[in-house]
């Protein structure tokens, strides 16, 4: 019996639902503070995930999900680039 590849699941921050991580948009704290979008999804540091579904980032945005998240304030440009990019995987 051939091994399957286990898929890595994570859970979106809005709607709380797993899903593969491959579908999802990453936004990294670092150990400096600092708080980016993550592209290749191997950032060190802790990770918020966010899937590119409407709902989740109107949700995202309208309740400020990343600073719940990373307990802190987050730019408000770090929101428009998730948007983006989670929008452009469409």
């Amino acid at each position: 019996m051939p091994k399957t590849k286990k898929i890595p699941m994570r859970m979106c921050i809005a709607c709380r639902e797993m899903k593969p991580k491959s579908e999802m948009t990453r936004v990294v704290k670092n150990a400096e503070g600092e708080i980016a979008l993550d592209v290749t999804g191997k950032a060190p540091g802790r990770g918020a995930y966010i899937c590119s579904c409407e709902g989740c980032l109107k949700k995202l945005t309208g309740k400020r999900l990343l600073n719940r998240a990373f307990s802190t304030n987050v730019d408000l440009e770090i929101y428009k680039g998730v948007e983006e990019d989670a929008l452009g995987e469409r």
